[in-house]
Formats: C-alpha cells, sequence, structure tokens
C-alpha cells in the first residue's frame, strides 16, 4: 500500500477531533463551542473546544487557592476546563465567578458562600459568546503522583520516585540508600 501524497502523506493529525468520552454533557459542549469556534470568532473559543476533548490526565484540577491568588482584584470569569477543587489550608475564599466542567462540593459551598457564581460553560457560552471578559486556567499537568515515578531511581542526583511494595524500615532502605548502610547514592 502507498502513501496518500494528496491528504497529507506520512503526517498524522496529532489533536483530536471528537472526544473520546461517553459524556453526553461533554458532547453536547464539544458541537456548541464547535460552532462557536467557527462562528463567533475569537481564540477563547477555539482553545476551550481543543480542551474538552483532551484526555483527563491533561484535564488536570486546579485548587481555589491558586484561583484565587490569579483572580486576585479581577472582576473578569475565571474558566478551567477541568476540575476546581478545594483547598483547605486557604481560610477565606475571596468573591470571584468561576466557571468549569465541575466543581468538588466544597469548592462549590465555599465559593457561593463567599458570593461568588459557579458557571457550566453553557451559561459562558450565553454570557459571553466570544469569550471576552474571561480568564482560561489549566491546573499543573505534572503534579499527580504518577509522574513522580517517570525517569530513573538510583541514579545519582535523581529524584525519581522508584516503585516500592511497602515504604519502612524492611523495604529499600539499605545499601545504597543510606549513608548508615555503606553509600548514599
Amino acid at each position: 500500500m502507498g502513501i496518500d501524497l494528496i491528504a497529507g502523506g506520512r503526517r498524522k493529525k496529532a489533536k483530536r477531533t471528537a472526544p473520546k468520552s461517553k459524556n453526553v454533557y461533554i458532547k453536547l459542549l464539544v458541537q456548541l463551542y464547535r460552532y462557536l469556534a467557527r462562528r463567533a470568532g475569537g481564540e477563547f473559543n477555539a482553545k476551550v473546544l481543543h480542551r474538552l476533548m483532551m484526555s483527563r490526565t491533561n484535564r488536570p484540577p486546579l485548587g481555589l487557592r491558586r484561583l484565587a491568588t490569579f483572580m486576585k482584584d479581577s472582576n473578569k470569569i475565571a474558566v478551567t476546563v477541568g476540575t476546581v477543587t478545594d483547598d483547605n489550608r486557604m481560610q477565606e475564599v475571596p468573591k470571584m465567578r468561576v466557571c468549569a466542567l465541575h466543581f468538588t462540593e466544597m469548592a462549590r459551598a465555599r465559593i457561593i458562600k463567599a458570593g461568588g457564581e459557579c458557571m457550566t460553560f453553557d451559561q459562558l457560552a450565553i454570557q459571553h459568546p466570544t469569550g471576552d471578559g474571561a480568564v482560561l486556567f489549566r491546573g499543573a499537568k505534572n503534579a499527580r503522583t504518577a509522574h513522580k515515578h517517570f525517569g530513573v531511581p538510583g541514579v545519582p542526583h535523581s529524584k525519581t520516585r522508584p516503585y516500592v511494595r511497602s515504604k519502612g524500615r524492611k523495604f529499600e532502605k539499605a545499601r545504597g540508600r543510606r549513608q548508615s548502610r555503606g553509600f548514599k547514592v
């Protein structure tokens, strides 16, 4: 079988054209934002559409503390294509308007108690079809625990977390792991 040079040759499209999720709400949002990206224009709607089709790994959660820091003294709407989670290290939540795919129970309660507003993406599309007055955020992709295992553990100056059966005195704590047991890598 040959290469179809007219249709792009060896180059494959890297980004998704449809969400893999079977969630009906996400599929409807993709239809809505595909229309808005085409008709309303602007980079915002295209970016939201792109992120709606991402995998869950690439839609990381965003904490309230980080949102509050970014939205300090701003009357814009904070938008994140993912989950907004609570942060109990923060005593007071400022008044802010947030649009997200999902809110944890405590995060939603604390935002509403502070006089803020939790919005869905269809509400955002009605109020701001071009995305003006909205700021797009994304959580830290590399914060998940699995990411700490990427790399080679045991190599000098490596901060990679090894996969061990258990944490304790008897599990991988001997030679090469501690100065008192010969040497430390």
